[in-house]
């Protein structure tokens, strides 16, 4: 008799601390406010300024947790297509298919991918001096037009040009391949894994040449280029020389500043993007992505290398929600 008392008395408790408890729905509790875990995966490029948005998030709303990974672009569309990850750090365009699976984009900001060379190049003021056009930024990175830095422009050394790419499924690649009329496959070099791995492979080769996101190649404290890298010039209208009007890449803000007046070509500029599931549009990722487009939130991007969206492409966004 002890036992089936002591039984009904703990299911009595049971059942009154249940329906006292706090309904969560979505994320959000009704006493707490805004709970649980959002777990992210993703593009090199946005991982910087997520990093960044969390940790500011959390100060709000603190029973919130984050985990974060980077690992390219195609992981985060893998992992939240997967639903292994509430969202994808995208920073290409989609692709029909995956849209048809489910990706629900909203964008965040913008950047652009830059090409970049070794700064201690033998050549490296020509280099600044006439760019590389577009037409033969495609004979090095797709047809292997030119083997010899020469065969670019006899003033240049008669050495190999050693090409450096992406080996994993990256948006800054991707980007890159469709500004050279091309996919991410169809680029010719070595690859190399991840944003970082590149640009250190870069600073380790006098020769080399490759590509990267922009707050991967400068110093966000001084707006400089980083230590060992140059950023390639694109010699837009093919005349041979860098133009006044193509001559921003002295530093970071006047770099970012082409980039959102649309001075600096798009592709490489480009989108930077969350992405959910469609069917997983909870009240706790609307509440952290309205934060993110936040006015506050999206004056930090022009100081960390990125451009914020204006007010126009943000409503845009705001509404998807």
């Amino acid at each position: 008799m002890p036992v089936r008392k002591y039984v009904i008395h703990s299911i009595l408790l049971l059942l009154i601390t249940v329906s006292c408890a706090p309904k969560v729905k979505e994320g959000y509790d009704e006493e707490k406010g805004f709970v649980g875990t959002i777990s992210i995966s993703g593009a090199f490029a946005l991982y910087p300024i997520v990093v960044l948005w969390s940790e500011d998030f959390k100060k709000v709303h603190p029973n919130v947790r984050f985990n974060i990974s980077a690992g390219g672009a195609g992981k985060g569309i893998s992992d939240v297509l997967s639903n292994m990850v509430d969202i994808g750090l995208v920073s290409r365009d989609l692709h029909p298919q995956e849209l048809s699976r489910g990706a629900f984009p909203v964008n965040v900001a913008k950047d652009a991918v830059v090409g970049t060379f070794n700064a201690n190049h033998p050549n490296h003021g020509l280099l600044m001096q006439r760019g590389l056009s577009q037409q033969e930024l495609i004979g090095v990175f797709v047809k292997n037009k030119y083997r010899l830095w020469s065969d670019i422009d006899p003033r240049l050394v008669r050495e190999p040009i050693e090409v450096y790419v992406r080996s994993d499924a990256a948006g800054a690649a991707e980007t890159w391949a469709k500004f050279l009329g091309e996919r991410q496959e169809g680029l010719k070099g070595i690859g190399i894994f991840g944003d970082p791995g590149l640009a250190q492979a870069i600073k380790d080769k006098p020769l080399a040449l490759g590509f990267n996101n922009i707050n991967y190649v400068f110093d966000l404290k001084t707006k400089k280029t980083a230590s060992g890298l140059a950023v390639l010039p694109i010699d837009v209208n093919g005349n041979g020389q860098v133009d006044a009007n193509e001559n921003f890449y002295d530093n970071l803000d006047s770099l970012t500043s082409a980039v959102a007046t649309n001075r600096y070509p798009s592709p490489p500029a480009r989108d930077l993007t969350f992405v959910i599931h469609k069917d997983k549009k909870t009240k706790l990722l609307a509440e952290f992505i309205r934060f993110v487009l936040d006015k506050q939130q999206q004056g930090y991007l022009l100081d960390n290398g990125y451009v914020p969206l204006n007010d126009e492409l943000k409503q845009i966004e705001l509404n998807k929600l």
